[in-house]
Formats: structure tokens, sequence, C-alpha cells
């Protein structure tokens, strides 16, 4: 028995999530019919993160444990024979069976981006929020400022959240504009239940004046998510990076 890591890329517009679901088409489920292709057998796969219908992901970390001799390489060329245009293996490395493509996460790297204008870019259509205003970004940055740091994020987190520990740690955020986009990103060791999109919803509520930037303080300590902002549409973010350990590129844990 060994187990191989992908490194995979997919746009998530065509399914519900990367977890199996019953009844909806699911990025897990044509990994896995492409994995029954190259191994011959239908293998468990393990992935490094939940991510919502409609979200997409850059860099997003697959383990698959099986008695199948493929080398990593040859097994990247032959899943992507199998696997649909929006789904991409980059990369693969044999790691150890006790590696856990989600538990050895040390920390994640989301995008959100935003199409700040009154006319819709369509090359964007499906990869960005087309949000008809422009932006008070000076605002939005004195805001975001509070949420760096250790806190309490229950008031960031949507209702179905099932998790008792609401306490998260974001590393880095930043606000970058470029014309009409704006790109959100945060790095952080942990994330709840739709807890970017609801970062982002309450920034564009700060450039609305709809949230003074000092308030957030206080929104985190309520606790209560009516006093944060809106759930931003899931088609603008992307699961960027999940940062492990490394040796040699692809992450690897001792």
């Amino acid at each position: 028995m060994r187990q191989l890591l992908f490194q995979v890329a997919y746009a998530g517009t065509a399914y519900h999530g990367f977890q199996v679901q019953k009844n909806a088409l699911s990025v897990a489920e044509v990994f896995q019919d492409a994995v029954e292709q190259v191994f011959g057998r239908r293998e468990d796969i393990v992935g490094c993160s939940r991510t919502d219908t409609g979200v997409h992901a850059n860099r997003y970390y697959i383990g698959c444990k099986t008695d199948h001799t493929i080398p990593a390489k040859q097994a990247v060329r032959a899943l992507n024979f199998y696997l649909p245009q929006d789904i991409a293996v980059l990369d693969a490395a044999e790691v150890p069976l006790s590696f856990h493509p989600r538990y050895h996460a040390q920390k994640k790297r989301y995008l959100y981006r935003i199409w700040c204008s009154p006319v819709q870019n369509p090359f964007l259509l499906r990869y960005a929020y087309w949000y008809h205003h422009s932006v008070d970004l000076p605002a939005m940055q004195r805001a975001a400022e509070h949420m760096l740091g250790t806190h309490d994020f229950a008031a960031f987190c949507s209702a179905g959240c099932d998790v008792k520990d609401t306490v998260r740690r974001m590393d880095e955020i930043t606000l970058t504009q470029d014309g009409a986009l704006l790109t959100f990103s945060v790095t952080g060791n942990g994330f709840l239940y739709h807890m970017v999109r609801i970062m982002v919803g309450t920034l564009l509520f700060v450039s609305e004046g709809k949230i003074a930037p000092d308030e957030i303080p206080a929104i985190l300590h309520s606790g209560n998510r009516r006093r944060a902002g809106k759930t931003a549409p899931a088609e603008g973010l992307f699961l960027d990076e999940v940062f492990y350990q490394e040796k040699g590129g692809l992450p690897y844990v001792k």
C-alpha cells in the first residue's frame, strides 16, 4: 500500500463542491471516476478541504491510497486523459501513508475576486463577483486590518456551521485593485463555513457606508452573524493554496 498526493486545479461552476453528494455532481465523484479508469478500481480519496457549490481551486490536494504501482508522474498524465476540461491534475508525489491532506495542513490561502464596474466582463463570468459599483478601497483596508490576528469568528460563520471552536488566526489579509478587478486575499490557520465570503460581504458593506471600519472589533466580539455583512456569491472564491511542511516542492510530512 502507498499513498499518492495529487495537486489539482478546478473550476467549480459545474459542481456542488468537492465532497461527494448523494444527488448532485461533485469534484470528488468525477475525480474518482478518473481514478477508477486508471487504477482499475474505485479507490477512496481524501481532500484537503471542503469547498462549496461554485467555488474554484487553484491548488487543491487529494490523497489516494492504492496498491497500484503506477509512477506518480505517469498518473498525472493518465488522470488528465480521463478528466473533463474543468479539472486538471497539476502534479503528484508519493507521500507517507500517515499523511493526511486535511489534518496536516498548517494554513490556507483564499482569494476572492470582484469585478467593480457597471459593465460585466464576459471573460470573468463565473470567476468573479460582478459588483456594479466602485469601492472605497482605503475604508475596506482599514476594516480588514481589524480581522488580522486571532479572534472568535462566530459572527463570520453561516448558520449550519457545526464546529464548536470558532476561534481562528488570520496571518495575512490584502486587498489589491487592478483597474476594475479587486482581489481580496486572506491566509489563516483555518476557516469556518462561508467565512471568507462573509468577510468579503462585510468589507463591501464598509465600502457602502453601512458598517464603519472601526466597528469590526465590536462585530467580532459580539459573535452575532446578523451584525456582519452579507455572504458574497460563490463564483468569486478560490482556494488558492494549502500550506504544509515541504520537501522538494509538493507537500510532505515526515
